[in-house]
Protein backbone atom coordinates (compact mmCIF):
# COMPACT_ATOMS: atom_id res chain seq x y z
CA UNK A 1 0.00 0.00 0.00
CA UNK A 2 1.26 3.44 -0.67
CA UNK A 3 2.55 5.41 2.26
CA UNK A 4 0.09 7.92 3.18
CA UNK A 5 1.43 10.95 4.36
CA UNK A 6 0.65 13.85 7.66
CA UNK A 7 0.12 16.50 5.65
CA UNK A 8 -0.58 18.91 9.08
CA UNK A 9 2.84 17.14 10.66
CA UNK A 10 5.17 18.56 7.07
CA UNK A 11 6.30 22.13 7.43
CA UNK A 12 4.13 24.64 5.33
CA UNK A 13 5.96 26.94 3.47
CA UNK A 14 5.20 29.80 1.32
CA UNK A 15 7.11 30.50 -1.99
CA UNK A 16 6.31 33.76 -3.33
CA UNK A 17 8.61 34.39 -6.12
CA UNK A 18 7.54 36.39 -9.26
CA UNK A 19 9.53 34.53 -11.60
CA UNK A 20 7.50 31.72 -12.14
CA UNK A 21 10.03 29.29 -13.46
CA UNK A 22 11.97 29.69 -10.65
CA UNK A 23 8.78 29.90 -7.90
CA UNK A 24 7.90 26.33 -9.80
CA UNK A 25 11.62 25.09 -9.22
CA UNK A 26 11.74 26.16 -5.79
CA UNK A 27 7.91 23.99 -4.97
CA UNK A 28 8.85 20.99 -6.75
CA UNK A 29 12.07 20.86 -5.20
CA UNK A 30 10.42 21.47 -1.50
CA UNK A 31 7.49 19.28 -2.25
CA UNK A 32 9.84 16.42 -2.65
CA UNK A 33 11.83 16.96 0.72
CA UNK A 34 8.44 16.59 2.52
CA UNK A 35 7.51 20.28 2.63
CA UNK A 36 3.77 21.27 1.93
CA UNK A 37 4.19 24.36 -0.38
CA UNK A 38 1.82 27.39 -1.68
CA UNK A 39 3.07 29.89 -3.95
CA UNK A 40 2.17 33.25 -4.82
CA UNK A 41 3.70 35.16 -7.42
CA UNK A 42 3.47 38.83 -5.98
CA UNK A 43 3.47 39.69 -2.67
CA UNK A 44 -0.64 40.66 -3.06
CA UNK A 45 -1.70 37.34 -3.54
CA UNK A 46 1.30 36.16 -0.31
CA UNK A 47 -0.61 38.74 1.65
CA UNK A 48 -4.15 36.62 0.94
CA UNK A 49 -2.77 33.70 1.42
CA UNK A 50 -1.48 34.52 4.93
CA UNK A 51 -4.99 35.64 5.92
CA UNK A 52 -6.24 32.24 4.79
CA UNK A 53 -3.42 29.66 5.87
CA UNK A 54 -0.58 29.48 8.76
CA UNK A 55 2.59 29.04 7.07
CA UNK A 56 5.89 27.39 9.63
CA UNK A 57 7.92 29.43 7.05
CA UNK A 58 8.29 31.99 3.97
CA UNK A 59 10.61 32.02 1.22
CA UNK A 60 10.55 35.41 -0.56
CA UNK A 61 12.26 36.98 -3.65
CA UNK A 62 13.44 40.22 -3.36
CA UNK A 63 13.21 41.90 -6.26
CA UNK A 64 9.27 41.90 -7.20
CA UNK A 65 7.76 44.36 -9.20
CA UNK A 66 5.42 46.52 -7.18
CA UNK A 67 5.60 45.82 -3.48
CA UNK A 68 9.45 44.19 -2.89
CA UNK A 69 10.46 41.66 -0.75
CA UNK A 70 12.14 44.01 1.05
CA UNK A 71 8.53 45.52 1.88
CA UNK A 72 6.63 42.92 2.26
CA UNK A 73 9.10 41.21 4.80
CA UNK A 74 8.84 44.62 6.79
CA UNK A 75 5.30 43.85 6.35
CA UNK A 76 5.19 40.25 7.75
CA UNK A 77 7.60 41.47 10.75
CA UNK A 78 5.38 44.19 11.89
CA UNK A 79 2.33 41.07 11.90
CA UNK A 80 3.66 37.91 12.40
CA UNK A 81 6.55 36.55 13.84
CA UNK A 82 6.46 33.72 10.97
CA UNK A 83 10.24 33.36 9.70
CA UNK A 84 11.78 34.55 6.21
CA UNK A 85 14.54 33.28 4.10
CA UNK A 86 14.86 36.08 1.35
CA UNK A 87 16.05 34.97 -2.09
CA UNK A 88 18.20 37.51 -3.61
CA UNK A 89 20.48 38.00 -7.18
CA UNK A 90 22.34 40.73 -5.17
CA UNK A 91 25.53 39.02 -3.98
CA UNK A 92 27.07 42.53 -1.95
CA UNK A 93 27.18 41.79 1.80
CA UNK A 94 25.48 45.77 2.05
CA UNK A 95 22.62 44.18 0.43
CA UNK A 96 21.82 41.15 2.74
CA UNK A 97 21.96 43.81 5.56
CA UNK A 98 19.48 45.58 4.86
CA UNK A 99 17.77 42.30 4.06
CA UNK A 100 18.17 41.34 7.68
CA UNK A 101 17.68 44.83 8.46
CA UNK A 102 14.00 44.68 7.21
CA UNK A 103 13.37 41.32 9.07
CA UNK A 104 14.10 38.18 7.62
CA UNK A 105 15.92 35.55 9.49
CA UNK A 106 18.16 34.41 6.50
CA UNK A 107 19.19 35.07 2.90
CA UNK A 108 20.35 32.83 0.04
CA UNK A 109 21.99 34.64 -2.72
CA UNK A 110 20.90 33.17 -6.35
CA UNK A 111 22.35 31.47 -8.28
CA UNK A 112 21.93 28.43 -5.40
CA UNK A 113 22.11 24.71 -4.59
CA UNK A 114 18.10 23.45 -3.83
CA UNK A 115 20.11 21.23 -1.23
CA UNK A 116 21.37 24.66 0.57
CA UNK A 117 17.96 26.31 0.26
CA UNK A 118 16.44 23.37 2.17
CA UNK A 119 19.10 22.83 4.83
CA UNK A 120 18.67 26.28 5.53
CA UNK A 121 14.94 26.34 5.92
CA UNK A 122 15.56 23.41 8.32
CA UNK A 123 18.20 25.30 10.21
CA UNK A 124 15.23 28.21 10.64
CA UNK A 125 12.73 25.64 11.35
CA UNK A 126 14.63 24.44 14.51
CA UNK A 127 15.57 27.67 15.94
CA UNK A 128 11.64 28.13 15.58
CA UNK A 129 10.69 24.98 17.69
CA UNK A 130 13.35 25.73 20.06
CA UNK A 131 12.21 29.27 20.71
CA UNK A 132 8.86 27.81 21.05
CA UNK A 133 9.59 25.50 23.84
CA UNK A 134 10.86 27.29 25.94
CA UNK A 135 9.13 28.02 29.38
CA UNK A 136 11.22 30.86 31.68
CA UNK A 137 9.90 34.56 31.29
CA UNK A 138 12.62 37.08 31.90
CA UNK A 139 12.14 40.47 32.91
CA UNK A 140 14.64 43.21 30.45
CA UNK A 141 14.34 46.39 31.55
CA UNK A 142 10.82 47.47 31.42
CA UNK A 143 9.68 44.11 29.17
CA UNK A 144 9.17 40.69 29.79
CA UNK A 145 10.79 37.91 27.51
CA UNK A 146 8.55 34.75 27.25
CA UNK A 147 10.44 32.30 25.58
CA UNK A 148 8.29 29.85 25.03
CA UNK A 149 6.01 32.48 22.86
CA UNK A 150 8.72 34.44 21.61
CA UNK A 151 7.25 37.64 23.07
CA UNK A 152 8.23 41.11 24.35
CA UNK A 153 5.44 42.77 26.91
CA UNK A 154 5.24 45.56 28.36
CA UNK A 155 2.07 46.91 30.30
CA UNK A 156 -0.28 44.52 27.88
CA UNK A 157 1.18 45.48 24.88
CA UNK A 158 3.00 42.50 23.17
CA UNK A 159 5.64 42.34 20.43
CA UNK A 160 6.75 39.50 18.34
CA UNK A 161 9.80 38.36 17.78
CA UNK A 162 11.47 36.40 14.93
CA UNK A 163 12.78 33.17 16.09
CA UNK A 164 16.47 34.33 15.17
CA UNK A 165 15.26 37.29 17.45
CA UNK A 166 13.97 34.30 20.46
CA UNK A 167 17.08 32.53 19.87
CA UNK A 168 19.81 35.17 20.29
CA UNK A 169 18.08 36.19 23.59
CA UNK A 170 17.62 32.47 25.16
CA UNK A 171 21.79 31.80 24.47
CA UNK A 172 22.42 35.02 25.98
CA UNK A 173 20.51 34.50 29.01
CA UNK A 174 21.71 31.32 29.22
CA UNK A 175 25.11 32.66 30.23
CA UNK A 176 24.30 34.64 33.23
CA UNK A 177 25.49 38.22 31.98
CA UNK A 178 28.81 36.71 30.76
CA UNK A 179 29.62 38.18 27.89
CA UNK A 180 29.28 35.91 24.31
CA UNK A 181 31.04 36.61 21.37
CA UNK A 182 29.97 37.24 18.02
CA UNK A 183 31.10 33.63 16.60
CA UNK A 184 29.60 32.10 19.66
CA UNK A 185 25.99 33.47 19.15
CA UNK A 186 26.44 32.68 15.54
CA UNK A 187 26.75 28.95 16.24
CA UNK A 188 24.86 28.58 19.08
CA UNK A 189 21.45 30.11 17.50
CA UNK A 190 22.52 28.25 14.39
CA UNK A 191 22.58 31.35 12.36
CA UNK A 192 24.28 30.92 9.05
CA UNK A 193 25.48 34.37 8.25
CA UNK A 194 28.30 36.45 8.63
CA UNK A 195 29.51 38.23 12.10
CA UNK A 196 28.56 41.36 11.09
CA UNK A 197 24.59 39.84 10.76
CA UNK A 198 24.65 39.31 14.34
CA UNK A 199 25.09 43.10 14.91
CA UNK A 200 22.34 43.78 13.17
CA UNK A 201 19.87 41.49 15.03
CA UNK A 202 21.14 42.75 18.22
CA UNK A 203 20.29 46.03 17.12
CA UNK A 204 17.21 45.15 15.89
CA UNK A 205 16.65 43.25 19.40
CA UNK A 206 17.67 46.97 21.36
CA UNK A 207 15.13 48.84 19.52
CA UNK A 208 12.33 45.96 20.49
CA UNK A 209 13.74 46.08 24.28
CA UNK A 210 13.20 49.98 23.83
CA UNK A 211 16.98 50.61 24.68
CA UNK A 212 19.08 54.12 23.19
CA UNK A 213 21.53 51.92 20.49
CA UNK A 214 24.04 54.92 21.83
CA UNK A 215 23.57 53.96 25.11
CA UNK A 216 22.44 50.35 26.28
CA UNK A 217 21.80 49.15 29.82
CA UNK A 218 20.41 46.17 29.38
CA UNK A 219 22.14 44.57 25.79
CA UNK A 220 25.37 45.67 26.29
CA UNK A 221 28.31 45.28 24.15
CA UNK A 222 31.77 44.42 25.57
CA UNK A 223 34.46 44.96 23.57
CA UNK A 224 36.48 42.49 22.44
CA UNK A 225 34.49 39.73 23.83
CA UNK A 226 30.86 40.46 22.13
CA UNK A 227 27.56 40.70 23.97
CA UNK A 228 25.80 40.20 27.48
CA UNK A 229 22.28 40.27 28.56
CA UNK A 230 21.69 42.29 31.89
CA UNK A 231 18.00 39.96 32.58
CA UNK A 232 16.48 38.55 36.07
CA UNK A 233 13.84 35.25 35.45
CA UNK A 234 10.60 36.34 36.56
CA UNK A 235 8.57 33.98 39.15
Amino acid sequence: MPEIKNYAAQPHILVVDDDKRICELVSRYLTAQDFVVVQAHDAARARVMLEHFEFDALVVDVMMPGETGLDFTGFVRENTDIPVLLLTALGESDDKIVGLESGADDYLTKPFEPRELVLRLEAILRRTRKAQHGEERLQIGNKIFDMQASTLEEGGDVQSLSAVEAKLLQVLAQHDGAPVSRAALAQKAEIEAAERSIDVHITRLRKKIGEDPKAPRHLQTVRGKGYLLRAVPVS
